[in-house]
């Protein structure tokens, strides 16, 4: 069955870890392109505030406060969505948090928690949202990451959710596939993206984590996840250095083990002591509705590899056009020295 997904104007949109960072920014960029929100979080005042905000701009929005590593929460998101906008078109399983620290001294009662958000949360939200979506159509968009494809020293287990939300979104999308299901299943792999994700991890280090180079600013996110909300696709990685890492770890595995052994365990320090450990968002809300952390140094604001993969014909004539121009110059020169 050929999927067909509405234009973002006439979509209703869940969201969840709508109140910070990447779900921040696709909430705001979604209700400026006409969309109905759905919008979810564990932050009850945060989702308040938010709400008024886009309530004021003339988007209609709905919240729901939900922790997403509980099923019945989710199922709640679902059932306000159906009781205020009778549907959802599209359902973006955000929500997630990270954990810096090796895997031995990391608690497992912390890691079973963050795999609570991570990797459970993407299962309730995605076999509900298959609930509606199955008999009318949309899509069920994931957030994955770079390091679904490729671990990270001292982020273990959000690699290792990472890696399971992958697998299930995959296995789930076959499954879609081979009953007709008219289901658009994407998921997103972002490299590093400048919002709080750091303040919002917890932290076991002696000194204060901080995200690899290079970042990217969370509107690129934002404006991959609406591409897949309109076009069907299977993945779509966030970044050029999200893909590079991918097919290295493909392609090459020992060879990236040993940059990352070389490199990866530096570039996630800093040189400040670690703060209060018990400053974080893994098991209660922390502080919300921000976007960006402003991370020092560079962030890029633009991925001319992501636009070219949200934008596949227009990429290919540029690069059919430049081949062929470089050719044309090869001739005149080769004219020339005759």
């Amino acid at each position: 069955m050929k999927i067909r997904l509405k234009k973002l104007s006439t979509q209703v949109i869940v969201i969840t870890g709508a109140t910070s960072g990447i779900g921040l920014t696709t909430a705001r960029r979604a209700a400026k392109r006409g969309a109905t929100l759905v919008l979810a979080a564990r932050n009850e005042d945060a989702l308040l505030r938010l709400v008024e905000e886009l309530g004021k701009q003339g988007t209609q929005v709905a919240h729901v406060v939900a922790d997403v590593g509980v099923e019945q929460d989710v199922r709640k998101i679902a059932q306000v969505a159906i009781e205020r906008f009778g549907r959802f078109d599209t359902w973006i399983n955000n929500a997630g948090i990270s954990i810096f620290g090796r895997n031995e001294d990391v608690s497992l009662a912390d890691q079973r928690r963050l795999f609570q958000t991570n990797f459970w949360g993407v299962v309730h939200g995605s076999l509900v949202a298959v609930e509606h979506l199955r008999n009318r159509g949309g899509a069920l968009i994931n957030l994955g990451s770079e390091v679904s494809d490729r671990a990270l020293p001292l982020q273990g287990a959000y690699s290792a959710s990472k890696h399971a939300v992958k697998g299930f979104t995959d296995s789930l999308r076959m499954e879609l596939q081979a009953e007709g299901a008219p289901v658009s299943v994407t998921l997103i792999k972002p490299a590093a993206i400048d919002t709080m994700f750091v303040e919002h991890a917890k932290n076991y280090l002696d000194v204060e984590p901080r995200l690899p180079a290079p970042i990217y600013a969370p509107e690129l996110a934002a404006d991959a996840i609406l591409y897949a909300a309109e076009h069907p696709k299977r993945d779509l990685f966030v970044g050029g250095a999200a893909k590079l890492i991918s097919s290295s770890a493909h392609y090459a595995p020992r060879l990236m083990d040993t940059i990352m052994k070389r490199f990866m365990f530096q570039q996630q320090r800093t040189d400040v002591p670690a703060q209060d450990r018990d400053r974080n968002s893994l098991h209660a809300p922390g502080s919300d509705l921000m976007q960006r952390k402003g991370q020092p140094g560079h962030v890029f604001e633009s991925s001319l590899y992501t636009q070219a993969a949200m934008n596949p014909k227009p990429a290919m004539v540029l690069f059919v056009g430049t081949g062929l121009a470089l050719f044309a110059l090869w001739r005149y020169r080769q004219s020339d020295v005759r």
